[in-house]
């Protein structure tokens, strides 16, 4: 989106914050049952099942499954037990990581941020040790105009400063650890501004270079325009739906035949077109002990202008649900770390949008699950059978009947071990 309010100041500490976060978390590191429950994993819905976890990986999902001695058990009747879930597009400063990780997503895709410690996020996301923090995959820096979107942060953003030198500048990007490149496409119009932006010819490049070096290359676009020349450019997906007219029938055409996927990041849409945050996502059990008061007044905040254009709203519903009806990809994100968003709670909030523009819960699921892990490669992610990672959320009810019940979180395992919430007070307990 077009303004990260405080990133700038929040960047500068951001790398001495996560070094003060807590590191790995002691845990049940023996055999893990969860009986008798609803199992959603990550394709279709198993019922009174029985999950078995151990030393970081799911090793057995079914009806019929016999319960080691010595096990923990746990009651899963009349609970769903989901894969972690992954928020496609996140903005993951400070705290991000363990707030997101209390709401159930054990997997964060960042779409611009320092890569300063990106060795050290390597490392943790490859390791099965217990941890109180979402693993976290990042383009880092992004390929802007000088000038453009993203150079407004007072981070130092290095520029792609011709055809000739895109390959050149992924090839650093990769150096620097980066999973995928982010290519800026944003004139400003969508907004009412000028603002300069990479031309045609500079994003072929930049993606031509990307694929050739095997990662995939991803856009920010906000209007129909840009989003028409990333697809013609080669991209594998935006990370954004624009919302400056209605999808037309060549852009569905362009997006069904590429094969592109698209993350409509619909909670930062509202949070730009005068939407509040709905009560059942703040209130109840839930918010007490998995959101913080940082969080809710994160939520609570809004884009200057929201108000004026709240008539554009329905229209972001209804390109989602357009492009969905015509088949093309849709992944859940949320854009957190903007005004008006949240990590953990804004992706719940995304899957319910999700499902108002006509997804069923089930599709919603598979956004923010199966689909992410498959376009960004996520091995072991996104699933719960045998052999994926041990990162479940237990919610108690049934969201693959009404969405916004998965908000209602009993307990998440990242790695297999239990990870902590938050007290009422809002301390971690």
């Amino acid at each position: 989106m077009k303004s990260l309010i405080g990133i700038s100041l929040v960047l500068l500490g951001a790398i001495a914050t996560l070094l003060l976060l807590p590191g790995p978390l002691e845990g049940h590191r023996g055999v893990t049952a969860i009986e008798g429950v609803r199992v959603f994993d990550g394709e279709r819905v198993i019922e009174d099942a029985t999950v078995l976890i151990a030393e970081g990986r799911i090793t057995g999902v079914g009806a019929d499954l016999s319960v080691p001695d010595g096990a923990e058990t746990i009651d899963g009747e009349g609970r769903t037990l989901l894969p972690g879930l992954i928020d496609a597009h996140v903005h993951a400063y400070g705290s991000a990581r363990t707030d997101a990780l209390r709401m159930g997503v054990t997997t964060l895709l960042d779409m611009f941020r320092s890569p300063a410690d990106q060795p050290m996020v390597i490392r943790q996301r490859q390791s099965l040790d217990p941890t109180n923090q979402a693993d976290l995959f990042s383009a880092g820096f992004l390929a802007t105009a000088e000038g453009g979107h993203g150079t407004q942060y007072g981070l130092p953003v290095p520029i792609p400063e011709s055809p000739e030198t895109a390959d050149e500048w992924v090839a650093q990007r990769l150096d620097e650890g980066s999973d995928y490149i982010k290519i800026i496409i944003e004139d400003g119009s969508g907004w009412g501004r000028t603002l300069p932006t990479l031309d045609a010819a500079m994003v072929e490049a930049l993606v031509e270079a990307a694929h050739e070096r095997g990662v995939l290359a991803v856009a920010h676009v906000s209007t129909q325009p840009a989003a028409k020349m990333a697809v013609r450019s080669g991209v594998d997906g935006l990370v954004h739906l624009f919302a400056d007219a209605p999808v037309d029938d060549a852009f569905i055409a362009m997006a069904r035949d590429s094969g592109v996927w698209i993350v409509p990041t619909t909670p930062v849409l509202a949070a730009s077109h005068g939407q509040s945050v709905p009560d059942w996502l703040t209130g109840g059990e839930h918010a007490e002990t998995r959101i913080s008061q940082q969080q809710r007044t994160m939520l609570s905040q809004s884009f200057p202008g929201s108000q004026m254009r709240s008539a554009r709203w329905p229209l972001v519903l209804e390109n989602v649900r357009r492009l969905h009806e015509a088949g093309v990809t849709l992944l859940a994100g949320s854009d957190a770390g903007n005004p008006g968003t949240a990590h953990g709670p804004s992706l719940h909030h995304e899957l319910a949008l999700l499902v108002e523009a006509g997804l069923t819960p089930v599709e919603a699921l598979r956004a923010a699950t199966t689909l992410p892990a498959r376009a960004f490669g996520l091995e072991g992610r996104g699933c719960l059978q045998p052999g994926c990672r041990a990162d479940l959320v237990l919610v108690d009810g049934n969201p693959l009947e009404d969405i916004r019940q998965s908000v209602r979180i009993d307990a998440v395992w990242k790695n297999g071990a239990r990870t902590e919430r938050r007290d009422e007070a809002g301390d971690a307990s």
